[in-house]
């Protein structure tokens, strides 16, 4: 009976090995290539944009603090499982609504259950609280310990005001939507990566924060956010539930869609704005009869 247990012990052993050999070679591979991960990380977000399911994602990318993109967490399990994948952050500036550098990170995690199989995910996950976004700056953070982790909402007709948690995950597999726990896994800053893309050792607020650092190879990367950022107001000025947006804060009302055109009025903090529509990056508002036309730019109001 002793032989056999530790027959099943030495087993186990060997799977969880196996398990990790199978996931960590994936990583190593990207980790060294630290651009290709950058470029794969855009195409992800290609991805993301074209997807019907990820419409509320598109919608309130503007409102989030940072973005963590996971092109590849590869999940293998066989009574043990384990998950990994190397990512990128990108976090916004809040003045100016613009996309920070990539900062590299890596994502894993082990568990336990009666589950054999295997699959490949790209995985975003949108920081929705400063807090959040300040505790991926240190070395290593637990979703779902050092902070609230949550599938995020599919669809248009969900209120950002419903959203609590910290952070919002969305995965897709085989170039469907699909549900990915990610509560319990570890995101831990890639400083070799971070090393290698920008020539010298930084720290992740070096990148994020203080914009120490830059590399002209993330310019299409944050295109591709803008991009999908442009889409999701689009879609929502055409089909949501109600054509409203938030100031952020005490903001300019303009006559038209440009800042050389006059202030008509200021808006106060959290004044609601009905819109006519949204063109380029300036929302119409609807006024009262006889009064001039307002505009607002989308950068300064946040979405319902």
């Amino acid at each position: 009976m002793k032989a056999m247990k530790l027959s099943s012990v030495c087993l186990s052993a060997m799977l969880v090995v196996l398990v990790a050999l199978a996931i960590t070679p994936a990583i190593g591979e990207e980790d060294i290539k630290p651009r290709v991960l950058v470029n794969n990380a855009r195409l992800t977000i290609d991805n993301f944009i074209a997807d019907p399911n990820m419409a509320w994602m598109r919608a309130h990318m503007k409102d989030t603090k940072g973005i963590l993109i996971v092109p590849r967490l590869i999940k293998g399990a066989f009574v043990w499982g384990g998950s990994g994948g190397r990512g990128v952050l990108l976090a916004r500036d809040e003045k100016t609504g613009k996309w920070s550098e990539p900062a590299f990170y890596s994502m894993g995690s082990v568990s336990w259950g009666l589950q054999i199989g295997g699959q490949t995910s790209e995985v975003i996950l949108m920081v929705m609280r400063q807090r959040g976004l300040e505790r991926l700056y240190t070395s290593s953070v637990k979703l779902g310990g050092d902070f609230s982790v949550a599938a995020g909402p599919v669809g248009v007709g969900v209120a950002t005001k419903g959203v609590t948690a910290d952070i919002l995950s969305y995965a897709r597999t085989k170039g469907a939507f699909v549900g990915v726990s990610l509560e319990g896994s570890v995101v831990k800053v890639s400083d070799k990566s971070n090393s290698a893309y920008y020539g010298k050792p930084v720290r992740p607020v070096d990148i994020l924060v203080t914009q120490k650092v830059s590399n002209p190879k993330a310019a299409e990367l944050k295109k591709a956010l803008k991009g999908a950022e442009r889409k999701g107001e689009q879609e929502l000025a055409a089909t949501g539930p109600s054509r409203i947006v938030y100031a952020k804060t005490r903001i300019n009302i303009r006559s038209g869609p440009g800042t050389n055109y006059s202030v008509v009025r200021k808006a106060t903090k959290g004044e609601k704005l009905e819109y006519i529509s949204l063109e380029g990056d300036w929302y119409k508002l609807k006024g009262a009869a006889g009064k001039p036309q307002e505009w607002v730019h989308r950068s300064v109001v946040t979405l319902p």
